[in-house]
């Protein structure tokens, strides 16, 4: 374009290249008279619109090619950018899809019984209240992940999808314990937040993948006395809810309570005495013939936790202490009068922290009167030396998910000979805790000396590590007897079930005529009219079978050793091929439980289930949801 061209100002924000052309007078501000830059004439057009203007470059041949060729390169250019960022459209959906999006599940539909059903088991699982389900946060979160599930009512989890659940699970294991050949239990008594008093009965076996399982069968209410007898009817009733005969259990593991142990007695069952209760009562008799001494040092202990735990100012205090002088900025431990391992944690605090306490108590003449006395300090240091190394036993003993019974013997093997073994540095407190200990374990566990010995035969890690040559005989005629025993009845059931099935075969179809009997028929009704086994062959049977089971003891017991962090029930599984009669004992003793910690822990359950916001639930509908959130 020529100079004079450019004199007109160009239109502000164009975007068209039409405006190339036309432009407005530097006075026009406004930009109203549009002028065409090439002929100065003032072109009548609409604010935004450009067809006149269009019309008027015709005039200027030239000109209107130059604008087209430009406008056409221009939209070709805009054209490939839009196409290279398309984005592809979607397939417009059905009108019928869209109401399909936004209408409920059938109540019978697979989906809806899926998460009704999930519900239900997080509900149970996780001991979650049921009135969860009419929380308004609960409601929006489902609504949210799906929102053509409608949640059913508060009422309709607790009155069917939760029974409906506890009957398909209690099948379930119900004719998995059918299937189990012997089995041991634990039993306890408990006590909910409104007192009403339950009885717990778990079970424990061996599976055929030689895997150790355990079941929490009931936490029933009982309301009757708890006397031996009643206690020894309730425990008969608990196992013939669940069709489990008294012949199949191995022994059952319980505490110390005098009713419990007579209705044992009166049941006639072999009794394991918890590993975890009777420590407990050997340390707390040991301590109260030292009680004197101890116990003034213990009651400063408490004081301390007390007057910690009552001020925050003084906690602020002690943790400033702690960073000062680099100690673990760990608070106190209060101890309970029950748990012999929470007053040896807060004497072990207390020594711990030492330091800590004198600064901060010291500046202080009110409470300056808690700090320990260095015989209290002594008095602290012995009973910490003499309980501290016997907290691990009680924890490694009270597991349910692994062999325990047999390690109870060598526990106490290295409870005499090392734990609590007598050194040159204990003082005479140290010496006599430790004394008074091993006196009470020793005498406790003599009655059970021939169950605990044969267990730890029967675990590969230890076989006759700690049992002399003249019990490893004893073992060995016992394992023999043992197994013609249940040779014997293995082969009674297995015959009475033949005969079962031979009554029930179907009728024979009517005899053929008679024919007229022969010479021969005579011999063959003399062979077969004859017994199949004679009596010398029976007891031959017998003795093969025995000698079948000493090679296999033979063998086991000088097998190489076995490291004892291997799993027993590992080993026996590898090496059932090798000792497939022997392996029976196996399952059937290593299922023992060595303490009573798996009716302790359905009690822990039973009390997370009666919670304060819980405590008018049923009985009935406690025993189902500490069963639920057990073994689901």
């Amino acid at each position: 374009m020529d100079a004079e061209e450019t004199d007109l100002v160009a239109k502000k924000n164009s975007t068209s290249v039409i405006w190339r052309y036309f432009g407005f007078e530097i006075t026009d501000t406004e930009q109203r008279d549009v002028l065409c830059k090439i002929c100065k004439i003032k072109v009548a057009t609409s604010r935004g619109n450009t067809t006149n203007l269009y019309q008027h470059l015709k005039q200027h041949r030239e000109k209107y090619d130059e604008c087209m060729t430009m406008k056409t390169q221009i939209s070709k250019e805009t054209g490939e950018g839009n196409k290279a960022q398309a984005v592809p459209r979607t397939k417009q959906c059905a009108i019928t899809d869209v109401f399909a999006s936004l209408t409920p599940y059938d109540k019978s539909s697979h989906r809806h019984k899926e998460i009704t059903d999930s519900i239900t088991h997080y509900l149970a699982k996780d001991m979650t209240p049921i009135h969860t389900v009419s929380k308004v946060g609960f409601q929006k979160m489902i609504r949210t992940l799906d929102k053509r599930y409608q949640l059913p009512s508060r009422n309709y989890f607790s009155q069917v999808a939760i029974p409906k659940l506890y009957n398909s699970r209690r099948d379930e294991v119900q004719k998995e314990m059918a299937s189990v050949t012997f089995f041991s239990t634990t039993t306890d008594l408990w006590s909910s937040r409104t007192s009403e008093p339950y009885i717990s009965l778990t079970v424990h076996f061996v599976n055929e993948e030689f895997e150790l399982k355990s079941r929490c069968l009931q936490t029933s209410y009982f309301p009757a006395d708890h006397t031996g007898e009643n206690i020894a009817f309730g425990l008969r009733e608990a196992l013939a809810a669940w069709d489990l005969c008294e012949e199949r259990q191995v022994a059952i593991t319980t505490d110390n309570g005098t009713n419990i142990v007579k209705a044992v007695e009166l049941n006639q069952w072999t009794r394991i005495q918890c590993f975890g209760h009777r420590l407990h009562l050997a340390i707390e008799n040991a301590l109260k013939d030292n009680a004197q001494c101890i116990n003034r040092a213990t009651g400063i202990c408490r004081k301390i936790v007390g007057h910690f735990s009552h001020s925050w100012k003084k906690r602020v205090a002690l943790k400033e202490a702690q960073q000062e002088l680099n100690l673990p900025e760990h608070a106190m431990v209060t101890d309970c009068s029950t748990r012999w391992g929470s007053t040896q944690k807060m004497i072990a605090r207390v020594l711990e922290q030492q330091s800590a306490l004198s600064k901060v108590l010291s500046t202080d003449r009110k409470v300056r009167h808690l700090l320990p006395s260095w015989q209290d300090l002594e008095v602290l240091e012995s009973v910490n030396k003499a309980l501290s190394p016997l907290q691990d036993f009680t924890d490694a003993l009270s597991g349910e998910s692994y062999v325990s019974i047999s390690c109870v013997k060598p526990a106490l093997h290295l409870l005499n000979t090392s734990v609590l073994a007598e050194v040159e540095a204990d003082t005479e407190l140290t010496k006599s805790l430790k004394t008074k200990i091993l006196r009470y374990l020793n005498n406790k566990y003599e009655g059970t000396q021939d169950l605990l010995n044969f267990t730890t035969f029967l675990d590969p890690r230890f076989r006759t590590q700690y049992i002399c040559e003249e019990e490893t005989q004893t073992l060995k005629e016992r394992a023999i007897s043992e197994l013609i025993e249940i040779h014997q009845q293995q082969s009674v059931a297995q015959s009475t079930a033949v005969m079962e099935n031979d009554s029930l075969d179907v009728e024979s179809p009517p005899a053929a005529k008679a024919k007229k009997k022969t010479l021969a028929s005579f011999f063959k009704e003399t062979t077969c009219t004859a017994p199949r086994t004679s009596l010398s062959s029976t007891f031959d049977s017998m003795a093969q079978f025995r000698e079948a089971v000493t090679a296999e003891l033979n063998a086991y017991i000088y097998m190489p050793c076995v490291d004892h962090g291997e799993d027993p029930l590992k080993w026996w599984k590898f090496h059932k091929v090798n000792f497939p009669r022997l392996c029976k004992l196996a399952q059937k003793y290593l299922g023992i439980q060595a303490t009573s910690s798996a009716s302790e822990r359905a009690f822990s359950t039973s009390g997370n289930v009666v919670s304060n916001h819980r405590s008018c639930l049923k009985p009935e509908k406690v025993d189902m949801l500490v069963f639920l959130a057990k073994n689901l």
